[in-house]
């Protein structure tokens, strides 16, 4: 990071540089005048003798501000680009740990496509705050360092060129205000019109079977072409801003240009000391310009900056103790004392519910939809917390051991086999990847899968496609099973 900043800070000098070849030709060549004092003083008197010597500086002086820039402008680019992709996979990692932790409460209620998106796009807008605002820095100092130049050539000059400043910066802050809010709007459309994707294409069959592909595709269409129009409102006030900033240089620059030939014509002011100051208020308007432009692009980085950061704000329901106690192989007591849960507040799901369940005991709860038969397994396994009462393990309260540690003890087989786009043996061994292959076989045996596994070309090693879709129900389900 200081690497990258210390490269953007050789943008002034390079800018600095860049008209005095240009000026040493014209006034000391061309002209008359001698050299100016430091540069009189450090070079050696064979180059200072002769115009032949000083127009060769002003050549080689040349060539070495083109050869300082371009590096300069290599430099940052390479730079540029390992920083912001490190800081990018770091900041996307760290949001993606973070929402895989949050409670199932916030899944329940958060749409996933909105949760990808911030992830995947949304947290990429780091990366574009950071190339914003290292120029941002170096075109500041490189506007006051011009502009300390400027006004020791001429400060009359200087004022004038510097008196459309102002301007810029009202322009700059009433557009930040309008702008923002409509990047956050954009931002939820284009989520939005993902979301549509991903609905689709995750229940695909049940499109299909029931026909309404063209239903889904219109309904795509209206997604996008909202996040289309609202892409294109954002287009016009860009547009706009840039037409105003640039007006406002325009005027600037015509007035300095209008004042500084008036000068050279009475004397006050050489041709190269004109054609400096001209060069340094292109330099002057060049960094104002940027700090513009910047200041647009940062608008839509940190509308997405602000969406990747609201997840961070979402802490967990179920908390996960420091210092919780540590859990090697329970027993299998389980009892639940006087508890209560709902998912939200007015449509409470279970009420003083209490029981016991001694150690070796197979249980099956039986019961109408919405009785509350899944939610006494979430409890247990403290996917949530219960509003009211204890949960406990072998005699102590489930939020009082380890997180992780509680959970190794469950085997979980869902209404709904969901396996991953890996192979049959990574699927089965999924809650503990060291396994060994026999331990992998003897799970499929117990699940009644090892014959069809093996019946398959691959064996364990098929893939099972996105979700498991390249098996059958059944298949999946077994799978599940051994799992």
């Amino acid at each position: 990071m200081l690497a990258l900043f210390g490269v953007e800070l050789l943008t002034t000098p390079a800018v600095l540089l860049s008209p005095v070849p240009l000026a040493i030709a014209v006034d000391n060549v061309i002209g008359s005048d001698r050299l100016p004092g430091v540069l009189d003083a450090i070079l050696p008197g064979f180059i200072t003798s002769s115009d032949l010597g000083i127009l060769a500086f002003a050549a080689f002086l040349q060539v070495f501000v083109v050869l300082l820039t371009q590096l300069q402008e290599s430099g940052w680019y390479v730079l540029n680009t390992v920083v912001g992709e490190r800081l990018t996979i770091s900041f996307r990692a760290r949001l993606f740990d973070h929402v895989q932790r949050l409670s199932l409460r916030f899944h329940d209620r958060r749409d996933t496509h909105d949760s990808i998106y911030r992830i995947q796009y949304d947290a990429e807008a780091l990366q574009h705050v950071t190339e914003a605002a290292f120029p941002f820095v170096s075109s500041t100092l490189t506007l006051v360092a011009a502009l300390y130049v400027t006004l020791q050539i001429d400060w009359v000059l200087a004022l004038v060129a510097f008196g459309v400043t102002p301007i810029l910066f009202l322009l700059i802050r009433s557009y930040e205000k309008r702008v923002r809010p409509r990047y956050s709007e954009l931002k939820e459309l284009e989520s939005g019109a993902l979301g549509v994707v991903q609905e689709v294409l995750t229940t695909v069959r049940v499109v299909k079977a029931f026909g309404r592909e063209d239903r889904e595709q219109d309904r795509f269409i209206r997604q996008s072409r909202k996040s289309m129009r609202a892409r294109i409102r954002l287009a016009y006030a860009e547009g706009g801003f840039g037409l105003l900033v640039n007006l406002t240089t325009g005027i600037g620059t015509a007035a300095v240009l209008y004042i500084g030939v008036r000068q050279v014509q009475s004397g006050a002011l050489t041709v190269g000391g004109l054609i400096i100051v001209m060069n340094y208020l292109l330099q002057l308007y060049g960094p104002l310009e940027t700090i513009s432009e910047k200041v647009a692009d940062l608008q839509s980085g940190l509308a997405s900056a602000e969406r990747a950061f609201a997840l961070f704000d979402e802490s967990p329901e179920v908390e996960d103790l420091a210092h919780g106690r540590r859990l090697v192989r329970c027993r299998g007591a389980v009892e639940f004392r006087d508890v209560s849960f709902a998912y939200d507040e007015s449509h409470p799901v279970l009420r003083d519910v209490s029981f016991a369940i001694e150690p070796g005991t197979r249980l099956g709860i039986a019961g109408p939809t919405g009785a509350g038969k899944t939610t006494l397994v979430s409890l247990i396994t403290r996917f949530y917390d219960p509003v009211a009462g204890h949960v406990l393990l072998d005699g102590v309260d489930l939020r009082e051991y380890r997180l992780a540690d509680l959970r190794r003890q469950f085997a979980i087989v869902l209404q709904e086999p969901v396996l991953f786009s890996t192979t049959i043996g990574e699927n089965i061994a999924y809650s503990n990847p060291d396994a060994e292959p026999s331990a992998i076989v003897t799970a499929a045996r117990a699940a009644n899968a090892h014959d069809f596994i093996t019946a398959l070309p691959e064996g364990y090693a098929t893939p099972v496609g996105e979700r498991g879709m390249l098996l059958s129900g059944g298949e999946r389900q077994r799978i599940a099973l051994a799992r």
